[in-house]
């Protein structure tokens, strides 16, 4: 999990940047990979086959919401 996010924090900080938005290098230092809200803790997971991402290939990242 902690992989995983931290994989989809580095994609999001540069999404961000390539949609214009400024990201303060010195405070992903204090981002945390440990969130676990997408996770589902009670072992009951349904894969769709449809849903199969390649290798290499990765999830989209959700919107920008305005601000």
């Amino acid at each position: 999990i902690v992989l995983w996010n931290t994989v989809y924090l580095e994609r999001a900080a540069h999404a961000l940047r390539g949609n214009g938005h400024a990201v303060d290098d010195s405070l992903l230092q204090y981002l945390s990979p440990l969130g676990w809200e997408h996770i589902n803790l009670t072992g009951d997971y349904l894969w769709r086959s449809s849903a199969k991402i390649g290798a290499g290939k990765f999830r989209p990242l959700r919107p920008l919401q305005p601000a």
